[in-house]
């Protein structure tokens, strides 16, 4: 059972669905040469794919291209269904930093034949995550600056002011298609600088106010 840990509280949650959003920054899907889309891209991880901190990352033997994307996580204290956007913060018990790897060869084959990529996005280790700094203790989610860095070398250099779904919206169109139950993350995309990790890497992901996460490449 994999747990979600709120820093100033002994209690573990258990991790529930991982909710993930695509293309949420337009600096993101130009350096990938996507289409831009008319409403979020979501996509989901299972909870045997997190890894905490100071944990490794093992690319499956299957790729060659395993891609770095540092986001901010929500974590879901009150559930729902149909959440108005102006009451969905009011469902957060905490915001965290995740890692959202992906296989970018294994992607875009599956892209290619049509079919779903979840191999590339829900393998084991492929979700690193930090722990949850309480909702409240964030001024404004909505303009932190996410960095990631590969061996002391930054590469991802964003703020989440440039999300084009933002954080209540997001919330809301989730809740309109699974009902969101406490433990549920939801990671809300990447901004620009996404690149390629491999075996001996140290990557470390930051976002202000939120949290440091460290892990390493197997």
């Amino acid at each position: 059972m994999k747990t979600a840990k709120l820093k100033g509280s002994a209690e573990e949650i258990r991790i529930g669905k991982i909710l993930c959003i695509g293309r949420n920054y337009v600096d993101h899907i130009k350096e990938l040469g996507n289409e831009m889309p008319e409403r979020p891209v979501i996509f989901m991880k299972p909870a045997s794919s997190v890894i905490g901190e100071g944990e490794q990352i093992v690319i499956p033997s299957y790729s060659s291209d395993c891609h770095h994307e540092a986001e901010l996580a929500l974590l879901i204290g009150t559930g729902g269904k149909h959440i108005p956007a102006g009451e969905a913060l009011s469902h957060l018990a905490g915001f965290g930093v995740a890692i959202d790897l992906t296989l970018r060869d294994v992607q875009a084959e599956q892209k290619k034949k049509g079919l779903p990529w979840e191999i590339a996005k829900g393998f084991d280790t492929a979700c690193p995550l930090s722990e949850f700094v309480p909702a409240a203790a964030v001024g404004n989610p909505q303009d932190v600056l996410i960095t990631l860095s590969v061996n002391g070398e930054l590469r991802q250099n964003g703020s989440t002011a440039l999300m084009m779904h933002r954080i209540p919206e997001l919330i809301s169109y989730l809740s309109g298609i699974f009902t969101l139950e406490p433990g549920d993350i939801i990671l809300t995309g990447t901004p620009a600088g996404v690149g390629p990790i491999k075996s001996g890497d140290r990557l470390v992901a930051e976002i202000a106010q939120v949290g440091r996460l460290t892990v390493t490449v197997a």
